[in-house]
């Protein structure tokens, strides 16, 4: 009726279509379409070729953007008719936009390696402080990687309430959404995991990130696997959340406690 040109949607409501059928698709006149977006979430290859092949027809390029409401802008994503696109990827950071992956130091990663998403410069629509409280401002965005904007994870989040000492968030394989949040959390000396406190830690986060950044689930452990340096090994708790072999332990410092979370784990002692 209305001869929509452009679809901008989360990779859940693709995913969705795609559990509903191609058929549905098939009622409408989507020839109209000339651009495809997604964003929200990651989107996976999967999803990605659906959506270009039946909502799309094989012709839309898809435009798969990050960015956050607190960054006013679109900050990573393809030029369509410009940048050659990648299933899943948000591929290169927007002209003028600078962009790092960095490790717990602060350091550049080699390319494919997995760290934390920074932003290396200014750019025209960054939020600029927050009202009456730039001390918040200066502590959520400027304060994990200097000269740096982090906009924050869930593990940041979460060791900044009262009740925990450590945290570790990965991705786990979710059907509906792709991945969903999983933490992995140390409680201060004392203090026992329930589920009032889940629920009260979803929440924490929710109000200091966003609610996108509210974990799925949450693990209560007593301790979380580390290096002999003492880096937590987020890559062998991904391993654990996605019930997949183990890869390599050889630099744990101490073996026992991924045993112990993966028999808490296959138990179902989540949150």
């Amino acid at each position: 009726k209305y001869k929509v040109s452009i679809l901008y949607c989360a990779p859940t409501a693709i995913r969705t279509f795609m559990k509903w059928g191609q058929e549905f698709v098939n009622k409408h006149d989507v020839k109209s379409l000339r651009l495809l977006g997604t964003v929200g979430e990651p989107i996976n290859p999967e999803a990605w070729l659906w959506y270009q092949e039946n909502i799309g027809g094989g012709r839309c390029p898809i435009v798969d953007t990050w960015w956050m409401t607190e960054t006013g802008m679109i900050l990573i994503t393809p030029l369509p008719g410009i940048t050659t696109t990648k299933p899943g990827s948000a591929t290169f950071p927007f002209p003028g936009v600078g962009a790092d992956v960095v490790d717990e130091d602060g350091k550049s990663v080699p390319l494919g390696g997995a760290g934390y998403l920074v932003i290396t410069k200014p750019w025209p629509a960054m939020l600029r402080g927050i009202y009456k409280d730039d001390k918040r401002y200066r502590d959520t965005y400027w304060s994990r990687f200097a000269g740096k904007y982090f906009a924050g994870d869930g593990a940041s989040a979460l060791v900044s309430h009262p009740s925990v000492a450590e945290a570790a968030v990965i991705g786990r394989e979710d059907p509906v959404t792709g991945q969903a949040i999983f933490a992995f959390v140390t409680l201060r000396g004392g203090k026992d995991g329930s589920e009032d406190l889940s629920k009260e830690l979803r929440e924490h986060v929710v109000k200091a990130i966003g609610s996108i950044a509210r974990p799925k689930t949450i693990m209560f452990t007593p301790e979380l696997p580390k290096t002999r340096s003492g880096k937590i090994m987020r890559r062998l708790l991904r391993d654990i959340a996605n019930g997949q072999p183990l890869g390599d332990t050889t630099t744990l410092a101490d073996a026992t406690v991924v045993e112990s979370i993966r028999t808490a784990s296959a138990a179902g002692r989540e949150e």
